[in-house]
């Protein structure tokens, strides 16, 4: 929370600072970036378990009436082929929103612990470097989770696939760390937003309510957990990831998870939050929290 407070304190500063600043026409507006087009898969790059890169097996990634879809109505079983869609560019500081339900039935074949159970993917590695048969990327991963009508389930948890965090400042060994969110039962939209600000913290909220923060996200820990070897997940440079244990995760891919029961997105957006913090800018935007003035564009003398 300090980081996010302290990137509030700085922004205050530069309104007494720079008055004019707040003032400068769009400096305030946001520039919400729509990863998802509503009309097909531009910009994403499909890696499924056991299949070559952009072989989107079985058509499970698909756009229907502006609606993305992961479906398996061409599957007979699931037979493992764990996937994911990848947004073909890296982010570091940002939010990333998105608007998600469950439908149907579990795919014959899927993991018990998969019914309505999904996720998306935060400082991803990216889709070119995982492994052929490899079931999930290196990654934060924002798990989705549907009410099964029967009590409680949580969604907008933390899983932590070749990754690590602290919550309140203190290193988490679990590999999910459960979120304290309403539970959705039923084929309901949900929101959810993750506000992720490179390797210092990140805020998990689900319609409004922030449900899980944590900082320091690290490469390591093992594949699922201390110990796990990660080779078992199919991932051929595993003496790579090892050797950055302890590494600080600061950027990466957003990829939606294909994970066995069929989920709808309805929008996948993202406000950068890293830019030009310079007010005599063309470009300047209030709201960027880190500072990348290298982006900077100024009027021509």
């Amino acid at each position: 929370m300090k980081s996010w407070l302290s990137a509030l304190s700085s922004f205050v500063l530069l309104c007494i600072t720079f008055p004019a600043a707040v003032a400068q026409k769009g400096a305030n507006q946001q520039e919400w970036i729509q990863l998802f087009n509503g009309k097909d898969l531009k910009n994403w790059d499909i890696k499924i378990a056991g299949q070559p890169l952009n072989d989107n097996y079985k058509n499970t990634f698909r756009v229907e009436n502006g609606i993305l879809r992961i479906a398996y109505d061409q599957y007979k079983t699931f037979d493992g082929k764990y996937g994911h869609m990848y947004y073909n560019k890296p982010f570091s500081y940002y939010k990333v929103r998105f608007t998600y339900r469950f439908v149907g039935n579990q795919t014959p074949g899927g993991d018990t612990w998969n019914v309505r159970n999904s996720g998306v993917m935060v400082h991803s590695q990216s889709a070119k470097s995982v492994s052929i048969g490899q079931t999930f990327p290196v990654s934060l991963e924002v798990q989705l989770l549907g009410g099964l009508g029967q009590g409680p389930r949580h969604t907008g948890n933390l899983c932590t696939p070749g990754t690590q965090v602290y919550v309140h400042d203190k290193l988490d060994p679990n590999h999910c760390i459960d979120s304290d969110s309403k539970t959705y039962d039923g084929d309901r939209w949900v929101t959810a937003e993750a506000i992720v600000l490179g390797d210092s913290i990140v805020h998990h909220i689900v319609e409004g309510d922030t449900v899980l923060t944590y900082e320091r996200p690290e490469v390591g820990g093992g594949f699922v957990n201390d110990g796990h070897d990660w080779k078992i997940a199919h991932i051929d440079n595993a003496d790579y990831w090892i050797s950055r244990a302890n590494t600080p995760l600061s950027e990466g891919y957003i990829a939606l998870q294909a994970e066995s029961h069929a989920i709808d997105f309805q929008k996948v957006e993202v406000l950068d939050l890293k830019g030009c913090t310079n007010p005599k800018a063309l470009n300047y935007k209030s709201y960027y929290v880190k500072s990348d003035n290298t982006q900077c564009r100024y009027k021509k003398k």
